[in-house]
């Protein structure tokens, strides 16, 4: 049988480590496509995957992460795609419960996979990868709903993946920019990414929540969740909206009902995982077109062996901008 290398997670002793690993490349099933992979990305629910189950991302091992993947169709059993058309694969149970893109081969339902648009290469598109797809998920829909264009709008755990995707691509959108981070160290990045305003979380969350604060922003994307989304809200601008998309500060909302009653403030949540493919299509097509910004600067490029010390980085809060892991090397 052949084989391909993954970076496989197992258990061991009571502890799941990870290591790169010879797997073998499964039979194709009805309706499935067999994709070599060229790139994909590390994001924080990969990391979480390759800690062990005790996150609740992943419940069996052996098991190899990875949400994110683009590349070419080896083997189809499906009308909709190919042998050499190029796809990107994001979401839905790779990942979690299906191998993933932490491979150099997966084996997926034909209806998770999205074409690859013309206009956007297999680097570019793990240069965005889930963060980028949630980022501008995130912004599409505040933007839809309602913000305050004279009024800057805040994003939240900025230096993170999603968060330094939505920087760019509101800047590009000729929006003012606030960026909320934990890391002091990080102006620079911040400020060449497109980010006006940086405000340090300490500092924005020194003064205790209000149930309504001044009406600052005119829009949020919140990529971290629990009291600092708390806070957020209470700031928005009169009908306003802000994006909810992640938990790591927390997953606990405390807060009270005066912004949406008296301000008419939309919280909006974000589940770009299981969105319709049709939806993932199309903020694909937004990536690749009007709001295509570059993203280049701001990846970090590794190969499957240097796995193991990113999912560290990031766990540790330590990971800027995104992660790109290539494949085939």
């Amino acid at each position: 049988m052949k084989t391909y290398k993954a970076y496989l997670v197992q258990e061991e002793e009571g502890s799941y480590i990870g290591s790169v690993q010879s797997v073998d490349i499964p039979e194709i099933e009805d309706n499935h496509l067999i994709i070599d992979v060229e790139y994909s990305s590390l994001n924080y629910k990969d990391a979480l995957s390759a800690s062990g189950p005790k996150n609740g991302v992943t419940r069996n091992y052996p098991f190899v992460p990875g949400i994110d993947a683009v590349g070419k169709v080896s083997q189809s059993s499906s009308d909709r795609f190919n042998i050499g058309d190029e796809v990107i694969v994001t979401g839905y149970s790779m990942g979690m419960s299906v191998y993933g893109g932490f491979g150099a081969v997966i084996h997926v339902p034909a209806n998770w996979a999205a074409k690859l648009p013309a206009n956007l290469s297999a680097k570019e598109a793990m240069n965005y990868g889930t963060a980028g797809l949630t980022a501008a998920a995130s912004i599409k829909k505040i933007i839809d709903n309602g913000v305050d264009k004279d009024k800057p709008i805040l994003v939240s755990g900025a230096t993170g993946g999603v968060g330094s995707v939505a920087v760019n691509i509101l800047n590009k959108l000729g929006y003012k920019v606030h960026a909320i981070t934990g890391k002091n160290t990080e102006d620079q990045f911040l400020k060449s990414i497109g980010a006006d305003s940086i405000l340090l979380r300490s500092e924005f969350m020194e003064n205790p929540t209000r149930p309504l604060d001044k009406a600052i922003y005119g829009g949020a994307v919140d990529t971290v969740g629990g009291d600092i989304l708390a806070k957020i809200i209470s700031m928005i601008a009169p009908k306003c909206s802000v994006s909810a998309c992640g938990n790591v500060a927390g997953m606990e909302l405390n807060t009270t009902v005066f912004p949406f009653i008296l301000r008419g403030v939309s919280l909006l949540g974000i589940d770009s995982a299981e969105s319709a493919i049709e939806f993932k299509e199309s903020i694909w097509d937004l990536l690749s077109g009007k709001w295509k910004v570059d993203l280049e600067n701001s990846s970090k490029t590794i190969s499957l062996s240097d796995v193991g010390e990113e999912i560290k980085r990031i766990l540790n809060g330590e990971q800027v901008g995104r992660v790109v892991i290539k494949h085939g090397e």
